[in-house]
């Protein structure tokens, strides 16, 4: 089981990938982090899958993965250069455990609810998890998939929602408000919870309830947590680290 120290060295891996590879998105993965730590260290079978939907967050993807032994430290150092497989956003093929290419927003549950219904048609075990933004259920094609999902009553699939409350270019507010968004999912046949998408317990404990239905869990996150000057900031959606945005970052996690 994940304790904070073994989160916060996580965390600093995430921030040391991001640094040596130049690049951005940084904020966004920070605030998914520790749902996918979880889900792949101590929850996901070997008959599950999983649906980035959220692309820009691969590098939290690709952590969790290195954190549960799927990838290595030396897979992680190639991360966004050149003929890598840890591409900027997920891979079509090419690493175990990512069934699908994902960035362009508003895609991913389709393909989450797709696989879970031809899994529940074959008779096959396992369960199929999508990470989803808020931002995008701003996407007319999200909606469609839930209501897909909801008519099939496909209770072997499980939607999170990083609801951080920034997009690309604001606050999910000021771009195109449904707030609070879980009352506008609320008239579905769904199971949802809402819980602190950092807390480790909460999300253990949301991820193990067994439902006929399907499951929706709204974490809510802070973009850029853990390092005090990224928290809550939508410049960090796009800024990369320097040498001294990287050395405030590993100090603001060691006092954690």
């Amino acid at each position: 089981m994940l304790d904070a120290n073994r989160l916060t060295d996580i965390r600093k891996r995430l921030i040391r990938m991001h640094y040596e590879s130049g690049v951005g998105h940084i904020g966004g993965n920070l605030s998914a982090i520790d749902a996918l730590a979880v889900m792949f260290n101590e929850h996901m079978t070997a008959n599950d899958r999983f649906v980035l939907s959220k692309g820009h967050s691969a590098g939290a993807l690709y952590v969790a993965l290195w954190s549960a032994g799927r990838l290595t430290d030396a897979d992680l150092t190639t991360f966004h250069k050149d003929a890598t497989l840890l591409a900027g956003h997920p891979p079509a093929s090419g690493i175990d455990g990512i069934l699908f290419a994902t960035g362009s927003l508003g895609h991913g549950l389709s393909l989450a609810a797709g696989t879970a219904l031809a899994l529940s048609l074959k008779g096959e075990e396992g369960h199929v998890y999508c990470l989803t933004s808020d931002g995008e259920w701003q996407e007319g094609s999200t909606w469609e998939a839930l209501i897909f999902a909801c008519h099939h009553g496909l209770s072997n699939l499980t939607i999170l929602i990083d609801h951080n409350r920034l997009q690309g270019f604001g606050s999910t507010a000021d771009v195109a408000s449904m707030a609070p968004l879980w009352e506008r999912l609320a008239g579905f046949d769904v199971d949802m919870q809402i819980i602190d998408g950092h807390d480790p317990a909460a999300i253990r404990t949301a991820l193990h309830a067994s439902v006929a239905k399907p499951r929706l869990i709204v974490l809510e996150t802070v973009k850029g947590k853990g390092i005090s000057f990224m928290e809550n900031r939508m410049e960090w959606h796009y800024l990369p680290l320097n040498d001294e945005t990287y050395r405030q970052a590993i100090d603001d996690l060691a006092q954690r």
